[in-house]
């Protein structure tokens, strides 16, 4: 029995000594393998389960090949070649350049855009967009409950694939998680082509279950395209745990909707290994549409040879000359973000931060805690939203720039999950978003004016810097 206890030991030593290395190995942050060192040191079998469901780096993995790829983009790149007289303002080209070399993130222009800013505007014209649609209907979601709302989705969209439209569904495994697999089922049997994005099951979702889809898409018909931060959920229009949630998502209409199409039909091919690209998903653009309004949808995920997103924020910071506002549900920023954010507050640009006042996970806003202290010091102007739990994730600068999709501000965004943005480069859009910006700071208050934040105990603030070291993993 002792020789026993003494093998076991040995090939934990081994396991753990194998798992220590290969984490030094991949050169990642300090930071982040200095906190997995620690969980391996100091939560023995634990800290090596948490490893290989949330901590192994798919940076390098490719999940689609290059040709494939080509392949799926090409339809886009047609649109974008076909565009005539595409002017990028000069003080954009740099970031526009950049995007469009990580990820093929081509600029298009000719855009219109529609802002909701509650569950009811948005799902009343979706639902609408759905009833009129005449060729498909692409989803792809981080969660589509089994929910009264999502009920009512769902039969939407049978509705038209038993007329004969056809209709794509991509849902998160994990966002979805507690859903019934008949809620699914009956769509599949009505004719829905319908599948779970990197389905979590044992043994393999070890290595896929920190790595989600968390992307909003749709896109009708190839002309009308909607992005965002809802997912499909009752949340948004009757409140969660009794709190309202309120979010932003964008109806757009134009030569963007090719890259939210280009965006699902990646995604598609993933799911279901399928080279969607015939001319149809990309149909002619409306002729009488005619603007200079330019879009970019942005795309990030884990296997990505650069983590996209996160360096166009931190690009946007670093060019800021008068301001930038930006709302999160969750703020744990990278090392390089918040550097990026320091730099800009202390170059005497007007930075506004917005957050919940309480946030949806307790973990969660402890550990966000001792970064938004350490970005008030940095001269960042923070503001906690108290109507509800704010989810939305935008970003506005200096009147000609916005983003508006479902990057967090957070590791888990910036690096684990596949996300989707829209970034328009456009006073007048721009200036909308700047409103609804304005208009959520009226139920807002600074964080500077709390003293639960501004003199909290000593035993709270180290408890708080405790948690911080697994932002990381959060």
């Amino acid at each position: 029995m002792l020789y026993i206890n003494w093998i076991i030991f040995l090939i934990y030593g081994l396991v753990a000594l194998g798992v220590g290395l290969t984490v030094l190995m991949e050169n990642r942050q300090p930071t982040k393998a200095l906190v997995w060192l620690l969980v391996l040191v100091f939560i023995p079998v634990v800290g090596i389960i948490l490893y290989f469901f949330f901590g192994q780096n798919t940076r390098k993995e490719r999940i689609i090949s290059q040709q494939s790829l080509d392949q799926l983009s090409r339809r886009s790149m047609l649109g974008y070649v076909e565009q005539k007289n595409l002017t990028v303002p000069e003080e954009h080209r740099s970031l526009v350049r950049m995007l469009a070399r990580e990820g093929w993130a081509l600029p298009f222009k000719n855009n219109e855009v529609e802002m909701f800013t509650d569950g009811y505007q948005f799902f009343t014209t979706l639902l609408r967009e759905i009833a009129q649609a005449k060729n498909h209907i692409h989803i792809d979601t981080y969660i589509f409950n089994d929910d009264a709302l999502g009920m009512l989705v769902a039969d939407a969209l049978i509705d038209k694939a038993e007329a004969g439209i056809e209709v794509r569904v991509i849902y998160d495994s994990v966002g979805s998680w507690g859903v019934k697999s008949s809620f699914f089922e009956r769509m599949r049997d009505a004719g829905i082509d319908v599948h779970a994005f990197m389905p979590v099951k044992f043994p393999a979702f070890t290595s896929k279950v920190n790595y989600r889809n968390h992307r909003k898409l749709c896109v009708i018909d190839g002309r009308v395209g909607f992005i965002g931060g809802m997912n499909i959920a009752e949340r948004y229009v009757k409140g969660r745990n009794g709190r309202t949630w309120r979010d932003t998502h964008l109806r757009v209409v134009g030569g963007a909707v090719y890259g939210i199409q280009s965006a699902f039909l990646v995604d598609w091919f993933f799911v279901d290994r399928t080279l969607v690209s015939d001319r149809k998903y990309y149909p002619e653009l409306d002729k009488k549409l005619f603007n200079n309004c330019l879009a970019q949808v942005v795309t990030s995920n884990p296997t990505s040879e650069w983590p996209e997103m996160m360096n166009a924020y931190v690009r946007i910071l670093l060019q800021a000359k008068k301001y930038v506002y930006m709302e999160t549900p969750y703020f744990l920023p990278t090392e390089t973000f918040m550097s990026a954010l320091r730099i800009c507050a202390l170059s005497g640009v007007d930075v506004k931060l917005m957050i919940p006042s309480k946030a949806d996970a307790k973990v969660v806003e402890w550990a966000s805690r001792s970064y938004v202290m350490q970005a008030a010091d940095d001269g960042v102007d923070v503001w906690l939203y108290q109507k509800g739990f704010n989810h939305s994730k935008l970003l506005i600068a200096d009147d000609t720039l916005c983003t508006c999709g479902s990057t967090n501000i957070d590791f888990r965004s910036f690096e684990n999950n596949f996300e989707g943005n829209i970034f328009f480069y456009d006073p007048e859009v721009t200036k909308r978003l700047k409103q609804v910006f304005l208009d959520d700071m009226e139920h807002c208050v600074a964080v500077k004016d709390l003293p639960s934040y501004t003199n909290r105990s000593f035993f709270k603030r180290l408890w708080e810097s405790i948690v911080r070291l697994f932002s990381p993993l959060l």
